[in-house]
């Protein structure tokens, strides 16, 4: 079974009138951890969609528009995201997105790659999220999980990891990602 561990950075929080301005992606064996595929891009914007660009989205990613004026084209994110998944087998029937906030990169990523082509390419339409397998694995525990927050931050705390990389940007997202869930969920085919 395939996880791409997803996370994206964006100009605002409404994916009807902001935008996409970073992908980044690992694709993982999650019986084994085993690094498939990674890819990160910088998406480069209209004019028109950086002047819609809530300011407090740039706090947290610190993006600035020298750098998504050099980003590359939506259209070639997309491709070779479509390319990646072909080659490294990425189906519905073999494959899972997991992300901190799978509601929110969803709308996003479907600006690149629209939800009726994901469709019809067969990819997977389950979104996983992090603070669900927490909840459900600490339910019975204390601190019980609404004690300690259910954000990737929070979560991260209660394992004490290293907290995520600042900036917010979309690789640092995954790779903190990919520390919590293996803190929570861990590989099966590793044998401590």
């Amino acid at each position: 079974m395939l996880g791409v561990f997803l996370d994206t950075e964006t100009n605002g929080l409404n994916p009807h009138k902001h935008s996409i301005l970073e992908l980044a992606y690992k694709i993982i064996d999650v019986e084994t951890g085993t690094l498939k595929y990674a890819y990160e891009a910088v998406i480069a914007q209209s004019e028109a969609n950086w002047a819609r660009t809530h300011p407090g989205s740039l706090e947290v990613n610190g993006f600035s528009w020298e750098e998504i004026s050099r980003g590359l084209p939506p259209e070639k994110v997309a491709g070779a995201t479509i390319t990646a998944f072909a080659q490294n087998g990425v189906k519905r029937e073999n494959a899972v997105f997991i992300c901190q906030n799978p509601s929110f990169d969803r709308a996003f990523f479907s600006q690149l790659i629209d939800p009726d082509l994901q469709e019809s390419l067969g990819w997977p339409y389950h979104w996983l999220d992090l603070a669900s397998m927490y909840w459900a694995l600490h339910i019975n525990k204390e601190p019980f999980p609404w004690q300690t927050g259910v954000s990737k931050d929070k979560i991260s705390e209660t394992y004490n990891l290293q907290p995520e990389k600042k900036p917010h940007r979309a690789m640092n997202g995954v790779n903190h990602l990919l520390l919590c869930y293996e803190a929570i969920v861990g590989y099966p085919a590793i044998v401590s």
